[in-house]
Protein backbone atom coordinates (compact mmCIF):
# COMPACT_ATOMS: atom_id res chain seq x y z
CA UNK A 1 0.00 0.00 0.00
CA UNK A 2 1.17 3.60 -1.28
CA UNK A 3 0.59 6.62 -0.23
CA UNK A 4 -2.19 6.02 2.60
CA UNK A 5 -1.72 7.80 6.02
CA UNK A 6 -0.85 5.71 8.91
CA UNK A 7 -4.18 4.87 10.80
CA UNK A 8 -5.46 3.45 7.36
CA UNK A 9 -1.89 1.83 7.05
CA UNK A 10 -2.12 0.06 10.68
CA UNK A 11 -5.67 -1.83 9.63
CA UNK A 12 -4.40 -2.97 6.30
CA UNK A 13 -0.63 -4.18 7.33
CA UNK A 14 -0.88 -7.74 8.63
CA UNK A 15 -3.67 -10.57 8.14
CA UNK A 16 -2.28 -11.29 4.73
CA UNK A 17 -2.11 -15.21 4.22
CA UNK A 18 1.30 -15.49 2.36
CA UNK A 19 2.16 -19.02 3.52
CA UNK A 20 3.16 -22.04 0.76
CA UNK A 21 3.84 -24.74 2.30
CA UNK A 22 0.63 -26.74 3.89
CA UNK A 23 0.03 -27.01 7.54
CA UNK A 24 -0.02 -30.39 9.04
CA UNK A 25 -3.33 -29.13 11.10
CA UNK A 26 -6.13 -27.84 9.77
CA UNK A 27 -5.71 -23.73 10.14
CA UNK A 28 -8.57 -22.10 12.69
CA UNK A 29 -10.38 -20.47 10.45
CA UNK A 30 -11.17 -17.29 13.00
CA UNK A 31 -12.85 -15.07 10.35
CA UNK A 32 -17.28 -14.00 10.14
CA UNK A 33 -16.76 -13.09 6.13
CA UNK A 34 -14.44 -14.07 3.44
CA UNK A 35 -13.32 -11.64 0.50
CA UNK A 36 -13.64 -11.74 -3.07
CA UNK A 37 -11.45 -9.83 -6.00
CA UNK A 38 -14.26 -8.90 -8.19
CA UNK A 39 -17.88 -9.47 -8.65
CA UNK A 40 -16.94 -12.07 -11.00
CA UNK A 41 -15.17 -14.07 -8.06
CA UNK A 42 -18.17 -13.08 -5.55
CA UNK A 43 -21.21 -14.62 -8.47
CA UNK A 44 -18.54 -17.79 -8.91
CA UNK A 45 -19.79 -18.58 -5.22
CA UNK A 46 -23.91 -18.51 -5.97
CA UNK A 47 -22.53 -20.66 -8.75
CA UNK A 48 -20.71 -23.06 -6.72
CA UNK A 49 -17.59 -22.47 -7.69
CA UNK A 50 -16.02 -21.02 -4.27
CA UNK A 51 -16.73 -22.74 -1.11
CA UNK A 52 -16.98 -19.96 1.35
CA UNK A 53 -19.05 -16.68 1.90
CA UNK A 54 -20.13 -16.04 5.43
CA UNK A 55 -19.23 -17.90 8.92
CA UNK A 56 -22.84 -18.11 9.38
CA UNK A 57 -23.04 -20.08 6.70
CA UNK A 58 -20.08 -22.24 6.49
CA UNK A 59 -16.55 -22.18 7.40
CA UNK A 60 -13.47 -24.61 6.78
CA UNK A 61 -13.70 -25.73 10.34
CA UNK A 62 -16.99 -26.38 10.59
CA UNK A 63 -17.05 -28.70 7.25
CA UNK A 64 -14.46 -30.18 8.64
CA UNK A 65 -16.04 -31.24 11.62
CA UNK A 66 -18.91 -32.11 10.15
CA UNK A 67 -17.34 -34.18 7.29
CA UNK A 68 -15.18 -35.84 10.54
CA UNK A 69 -18.17 -37.17 12.47
CA UNK A 70 -19.91 -37.81 8.91
CA UNK A 71 -17.26 -40.41 8.14
CA UNK A 72 -17.68 -42.19 11.38
CA UNK A 73 -21.31 -42.63 11.47
CA UNK A 74 -20.54 -43.55 7.74
CA UNK A 75 -23.18 -41.41 6.79
CA UNK A 76 -22.66 -39.25 3.20
CA UNK A 77 -23.30 -35.77 5.12
CA UNK A 78 -23.67 -33.34 7.96
CA UNK A 79 -23.84 -30.32 9.14
CA UNK A 80 -22.86 -29.05 12.77
CA UNK A 81 -24.35 -26.67 15.03
CA UNK A 82 -23.84 -24.48 18.26
CA UNK A 83 -24.98 -27.21 20.15
CA UNK A 84 -26.94 -30.84 20.57
CA UNK A 85 -29.98 -28.79 21.18
CA UNK A 86 -29.82 -26.61 18.11
CA UNK A 87 -28.67 -29.93 16.12
CA UNK A 88 -31.81 -31.75 17.52
CA UNK A 89 -33.74 -29.02 16.55
CA UNK A 90 -32.27 -28.31 12.62
CA UNK A 91 -32.81 -31.82 12.42
CA UNK A 92 -36.35 -31.81 13.04
CA UNK A 93 -37.32 -29.05 10.50
CA UNK A 94 -35.50 -30.50 7.95
CA UNK A 95 -38.79 -32.63 8.28
CA UNK A 96 -41.83 -31.38 10.33
CA UNK A 97 -43.35 -28.50 9.33
CA UNK A 98 -47.00 -26.91 10.69
CA UNK A 99 -49.42 -29.95 10.70
CA UNK A 100 -46.94 -32.36 11.68
CA UNK A 101 -47.01 -34.68 14.57
CA UNK A 102 -43.93 -36.73 16.29
CA UNK A 103 -43.55 -39.93 17.55
CA UNK A 104 -40.68 -39.98 20.55
CA UNK A 105 -39.71 -42.37 23.32
CA UNK A 106 -40.87 -41.50 26.26
CA UNK A 107 -37.67 -41.65 28.57
CA UNK A 108 -35.61 -38.74 26.85
CA UNK A 109 -32.98 -36.44 28.19
CA UNK A 110 -35.36 -33.84 29.82
CA UNK A 111 -34.06 -30.76 27.61
CA UNK A 112 -35.25 -32.87 24.53
CA UNK A 113 -38.39 -33.49 26.07
CA UNK A 114 -39.09 -29.85 26.61
CA UNK A 115 -37.89 -29.02 23.29
CA UNK A 116 -40.69 -31.41 21.76
CA UNK A 117 -42.98 -30.87 24.20
CA UNK A 118 -43.67 -27.19 24.51
CA UNK A 119 -41.01 -25.44 21.94
CA UNK A 120 -42.28 -27.05 18.88
CA UNK A 121 -45.80 -26.29 19.66
CA UNK A 122 -45.40 -22.85 18.44
CA UNK A 123 -43.84 -24.39 15.44
CA UNK A 124 -47.46 -26.03 14.55
CA UNK A 125 -45.12 -29.73 15.38
CA UNK A 126 -47.37 -31.71 17.78
CA UNK A 127 -45.62 -34.87 19.59
CA UNK A 128 -46.71 -38.01 21.21
CA UNK A 129 -44.07 -39.59 24.08
CA UNK A 130 -45.24 -43.37 24.03
CA UNK A 131 -42.69 -46.24 25.68
CA UNK A 132 -40.56 -47.55 22.91
CA UNK A 133 -40.29 -50.95 25.11
CA UNK A 134 -43.44 -52.16 22.84
CA UNK A 135 -42.76 -51.29 19.41
CA UNK A 136 -46.64 -52.22 19.17
CA UNK A 137 -47.27 -49.37 21.22
CA UNK A 138 -45.56 -46.94 18.97
CA UNK A 139 -47.62 -48.87 15.71
CA UNK A 140 -50.46 -47.86 17.70
CA UNK A 141 -49.50 -44.39 18.28
CA UNK A 142 -48.52 -44.01 14.32
CA UNK A 143 -51.41 -40.95 12.93
CA UNK A 144 -51.82 -39.71 9.26
CA UNK A 145 -49.81 -36.74 10.53
CA UNK A 146 -47.10 -38.69 11.59
CA UNK A 147 -43.81 -37.29 9.85
CA UNK A 148 -41.00 -38.35 12.21
CA UNK A 149 -39.58 -41.23 14.98
CA UNK A 150 -37.35 -39.87 17.52
CA UNK A 151 -35.47 -41.61 19.80
CA UNK A 152 -32.21 -42.42 21.85
CA UNK A 153 -29.84 -44.66 20.56
CA UNK A 154 -28.84 -45.38 24.33
CA UNK A 155 -31.26 -43.19 27.17
CA UNK A 156 -30.84 -40.67 29.24
CA UNK A 157 -30.25 -41.45 31.89
CA UNK A 158 -31.65 -45.35 32.78
CA UNK A 159 -29.50 -46.62 29.76
CA UNK A 160 -31.85 -48.67 28.23
CA UNK A 161 -30.55 -49.69 24.16
CA UNK A 162 -33.26 -48.65 21.44
CA UNK A 163 -34.11 -51.59 18.86
CA UNK A 164 -32.56 -49.44 16.00
CA UNK A 165 -33.74 -52.47 13.38
CA UNK A 166 -37.10 -52.56 14.68
CA UNK A 167 -38.06 -49.25 14.83
CA UNK A 168 -36.04 -48.62 11.56
CA UNK A 169 -38.61 -51.90 10.13
CA UNK A 170 -41.41 -49.82 11.34
CA UNK A 171 -41.08 -46.67 9.69
CA UNK A 172 -39.98 -47.78 6.72
CA UNK A 173 -43.54 -49.82 6.83
CA UNK A 174 -45.20 -46.36 7.60
CA UNK A 175 -42.89 -44.33 5.27
CA UNK A 176 -41.52 -41.90 8.25
CA UNK A 177 -38.50 -40.60 9.25
CA UNK A 178 -35.54 -41.63 11.81
CA UNK A 179 -34.23 -39.43 14.07
CA UNK A 180 -31.55 -41.13 16.35
CA UNK A 181 -29.40 -39.30 19.48
CA UNK A 182 -26.15 -41.32 19.20
CA UNK A 183 -24.30 -39.26 21.80
CA UNK A 184 -24.26 -41.74 24.69
CA UNK A 185 -22.96 -44.42 22.01
CA UNK A 186 -20.77 -42.48 19.48
CA UNK A 187 -19.86 -44.16 16.57
CA UNK A 188 -17.42 -46.10 18.68
CA UNK A 189 -20.41 -48.32 19.43
CA UNK A 190 -22.81 -47.73 17.36
CA UNK A 191 -23.10 -46.42 14.19
CA UNK A 192 -27.39 -45.95 13.29
CA UNK A 193 -27.03 -44.58 9.99
CA UNK A 194 -25.71 -47.90 9.08
CA UNK A 195 -28.85 -49.66 10.32
CA UNK A 196 -31.22 -47.59 8.16
CA UNK A 197 -31.54 -44.40 11.02
CA UNK A 198 -31.95 -41.71 8.71
CA UNK A 199 -30.89 -38.72 10.66
CA UNK A 200 -28.19 -39.31 13.44
CA UNK A 201 -27.91 -36.40 15.93
CA UNK A 202 -24.93 -35.75 18.86
CA UNK A 203 -24.30 -33.65 21.19
CA UNK A 204 -20.50 -32.84 20.43
CA UNK A 205 -20.09 -31.00 23.87
CA UNK A 206 -19.94 -34.96 25.01
CA UNK A 207 -17.70 -37.50 23.85
CA UNK A 208 -17.01 -36.23 20.43
CA UNK A 209 -15.36 -33.41 21.75
CA UNK A 210 -14.52 -35.48 24.96
CA UNK A 211 -12.60 -32.68 27.12
CA UNK A 212 -15.70 -30.71 28.61
CA UNK A 213 -14.36 -27.42 26.75
CA UNK A 214 -17.12 -26.92 23.85
CA UNK A 215 -20.50 -26.52 23.17
CA UNK A 216 -21.48 -27.82 20.07
CA UNK A 217 -23.84 -30.11 17.67
CA UNK A 218 -23.91 -32.10 14.68
CA UNK A 219 -26.49 -33.79 12.28
CA UNK A 220 -25.46 -36.83 9.72
CA UNK A 221 -27.35 -38.32 7.23
CA UNK A 222 -28.24 -38.33 3.23
CA UNK A 223 -27.39 -35.13 1.18
CA UNK A 224 -31.17 -34.01 0.83
CA UNK A 225 -32.21 -33.94 4.38
CA UNK A 226 -28.95 -32.36 5.47
CA UNK A 227 -29.07 -29.76 3.23
CA UNK A 228 -32.54 -28.90 4.52
CA UNK A 229 -30.90 -29.11 8.43
CA UNK A 230 -28.10 -27.13 7.03
CA UNK A 231 -30.78 -24.23 5.22
CA UNK A 232 -32.78 -24.42 9.34
CA UNK A 233 -29.23 -23.40 10.74
CA UNK A 234 -28.47 -20.54 8.73
CA UNK A 235 -31.58 -18.92 9.35
CA UNK A 236 -31.88 -19.40 12.52
CA UNK A 237 -28.47 -18.30 13.25
CA UNK A 238 -27.41 -21.35 15.27
CA UNK A 239 -23.96 -21.95 13.48
CA UNK A 240 -20.87 -23.14 15.61
CA UNK A 241 -17.60 -20.84 15.99
CA UNK A 242 -14.40 -21.72 14.07
CA UNK A 243 -12.17 -22.19 17.28
CA UNK A 244 -15.19 -24.32 18.94
CA UNK A 245 -15.30 -26.43 15.55
CA UNK A 246 -11.49 -26.81 15.62
CA UNK A 247 -11.43 -28.19 19.33
CA UNK A 248 -14.01 -30.38 18.45
CA UNK A 249 -12.43 -31.78 15.01
CA UNK A 250 -9.26 -32.03 17.48
CA UNK A 251 -11.46 -34.28 19.97
CA UNK A 252 -12.17 -36.79 17.00
CA UNK A 253 -8.18 -37.37 16.81
CA UNK A 254 -8.73 -39.45 20.43
CA UNK A 255 -12.24 -40.70 20.54
CA UNK A 256 -11.62 -43.98 19.71
CA UNK A 257 -8.82 -44.46 22.85
CA UNK A 258 -10.64 -42.47 25.35
CA UNK A 259 -13.92 -44.42 24.42
CA UNK A 260 -12.00 -47.73 25.08
CA UNK A 261 -10.80 -46.60 28.36
CA UNK A 262 -14.24 -44.95 29.23
CA UNK A 263 -16.18 -48.22 28.79
CA UNK A 264 -13.71 -50.68 29.75
CA UNK A 265 -13.78 -48.39 33.15
CA UNK A 266 -17.78 -48.18 33.26
CA UNK A 267 -17.77 -52.11 33.11
CA UNK A 268 -15.60 -52.68 35.81
CA UNK A 269 -17.43 -49.86 38.20
CA UNK A 270 -20.88 -51.44 37.23
CA UNK A 271 -19.82 -55.07 38.03
CA UNK A 272 -18.57 -53.58 41.47
CA UNK A 273 -21.39 -51.64 42.62
CA UNK A 274 -23.81 -54.74 41.67
CA UNK A 275 -21.90 -55.87 44.73
CA UNK A 276 -21.65 -52.59 47.21
CA UNK A 277 -24.64 -52.50 50.13
CA UNK A 278 -26.36 -49.33 50.09
CA UNK A 279 -27.40 -49.42 46.37
CA UNK A 280 -30.15 -50.71 44.94
CA UNK A 281 -30.26 -51.26 41.12
CA UNK A 282 -27.27 -50.31 38.71
CA UNK A 283 -28.27 -49.24 35.56
CA UNK A 284 -25.47 -50.83 33.27
CA UNK A 285 -26.55 -52.52 29.29
CA UNK A 286 -25.94 -56.24 29.47
CA UNK A 287 -25.02 -55.93 25.51
CA UNK A 288 -24.50 -52.55 23.04
CA UNK A 289 -22.44 -54.05 19.96
CA UNK A 290 -19.18 -55.82 19.53
CA UNK A 291 -17.46 -52.88 19.98
CA UNK A 292 -18.34 -51.93 23.39
CA UNK A 293 -20.61 -51.11 26.13
CA UNK A 294 -21.75 -47.63 27.70
CA UNK A 295 -19.53 -45.50 29.02
CA UNK A 296 -22.20 -44.12 31.61
CA UNK A 297 -23.03 -46.13 34.70
CA UNK A 298 -26.63 -45.17 36.41
CA UNK A 299 -27.28 -45.66 40.12
CA UNK A 300 -30.51 -46.08 42.55
CA UNK A 301 -29.04 -45.93 46.08
CA UNK A 302 -31.99 -48.07 48.07
CA UNK A 303 -34.06 -46.13 50.93
CA UNK A 304 -31.38 -46.56 54.12
CA UNK A 305 -28.83 -44.50 52.13
CA UNK A 306 -28.67 -40.54 52.05
CA UNK A 307 -28.25 -38.89 48.21
CA UNK A 308 -27.11 -35.84 49.88
CA UNK A 309 -24.03 -37.46 51.93
CA UNK A 310 -23.29 -40.13 48.77
CA UNK A 311 -22.34 -36.86 46.72
CA UNK A 312 -20.33 -34.81 49.63
CA UNK A 313 -18.35 -38.14 50.16
CA UNK A 314 -17.31 -38.60 46.78
CA UNK A 315 -13.58 -36.74 47.33
CA UNK A 316 -12.67 -35.83 44.02
CA UNK A 317 -15.77 -36.86 42.26
CA UNK A 318 -17.60 -33.67 41.72
CA UNK A 319 -21.11 -32.94 40.16
CA UNK A 320 -21.19 -31.00 36.84
CA UNK A 321 -24.25 -30.97 34.70
CA UNK A 322 -22.96 -33.01 31.70
CA UNK A 323 -21.30 -35.42 31.06
CA UNK A 324 -18.32 -37.34 28.81
CA UNK A 325 -15.35 -35.71 29.84
CA UNK A 326 -11.89 -37.74 30.63
CA UNK A 327 -12.42 -36.35 34.18
CA UNK A 328 -14.99 -38.89 36.07
CA UNK A 329 -18.38 -36.85 36.98
CA UNK A 330 -22.11 -37.49 38.49
CA UNK A 331 -25.10 -35.49 37.73
CA UNK A 332 -28.43 -35.29 39.78
CA UNK A 333 -31.07 -36.04 37.00
CA UNK A 334 -34.23 -35.26 39.21
CA UNK A 335 -32.08 -32.11 39.39
CA UNK A 336 -30.95 -31.46 36.32
CA UNK A 337 -31.33 -32.99 33.06
CA UNK A 338 -34.56 -34.12 33.83
CA UNK A 339 -35.90 -31.27 35.90
CA UNK A 340 -38.12 -29.93 33.53
CA UNK A 341 -39.84 -33.16 33.35
CA UNK A 342 -43.20 -33.39 35.15
CA UNK A 343 -42.96 -35.13 38.22
CA UNK A 344 -45.26 -38.30 36.98
CA UNK A 345 -43.29 -38.50 34.25
CA UNK A 346 -40.39 -38.82 36.20
CA UNK A 347 -41.98 -41.64 38.59
CA UNK A 348 -42.89 -43.72 35.89
CA UNK A 349 -39.74 -43.75 34.20
CA UNK A 350 -37.61 -44.60 37.66
CA UNK A 351 -36.32 -41.80 37.81
CA UNK A 352 -36.28 -40.78 41.64
CA UNK A 353 -34.24 -38.82 44.24
CA UNK A 354 -31.95 -41.88 44.44
CA UNK A 355 -30.97 -41.75 41.39
CA UNK A 356 -27.31 -40.64 40.53
CA UNK A 357 -25.61 -40.92 36.38
CA UNK A 358 -21.81 -41.76 37.14
CA UNK A 359 -20.41 -40.49 33.54
CA UNK A 360 -17.26 -42.47 34.11
CA UNK A 361 -13.52 -40.83 33.09
CA UNK A 362 -10.51 -42.41 32.15
CA UNK A 363 -8.77 -42.24 35.58
CA UNK A 364 -6.98 -45.21 36.96
CA UNK A 365 -10.07 -47.92 37.54
CA UNK A 366 -9.08 -48.48 41.22
CA UNK A 367 -9.79 -45.24 42.67
CA UNK A 368 -12.56 -45.02 41.01
CA UNK A 369 -14.15 -47.84 42.41
CA UNK A 370 -12.78 -46.64 46.27
CA UNK A 371 -13.90 -43.51 45.55
CA UNK A 372 -17.33 -44.25 44.70
CA UNK A 373 -18.17 -47.60 47.28
CA UNK A 374 -16.81 -45.20 50.30
CA UNK A 375 -19.56 -42.80 49.19
CA UNK A 376 -21.45 -45.78 49.42
CA UNK A 377 -20.36 -46.79 52.98
CA UNK A 378 -20.91 -43.77 54.00
CA UNK A 379 -24.18 -42.63 52.54
CA UNK A 380 -25.90 -45.60 54.68
CA UNK A 381 -27.81 -44.14 57.39
CA UNK A 382 -27.24 -46.22 60.42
Amino acid sequence: MKNVHFDTSSVHASGHNSVKSVSKINPIYQTSAFSFNDLDDLEDYFRGKNDYLYTRMNNPNQNDFASGVANLEQAPAGVVTSSGMSAILVGILAVAQVGDHILACDDLYGGTYQLLSDDLKSFGIDTTFVSFKDLDEVKRNIRSNTKLIYSESITNPLLRVEDLEGLVALANEHKLTTMIDNTFATPYVLQPYTKGVDLVVHSATKYLNGHSDVTAGVVVGNEELIAKAQAKMIHLGCNLGPFDAWLASRGLKTLSVRMERHISNATELADQLKQTDGIKTVYYPEYVSETGNSSIVTIELDENSSVHTFFKSLDWVHIVPTLAGVETTVSYPLGTSHRSLPAEACEKLGINKNVIRISVGIENIEDIVTVFKEAAKKALIQ
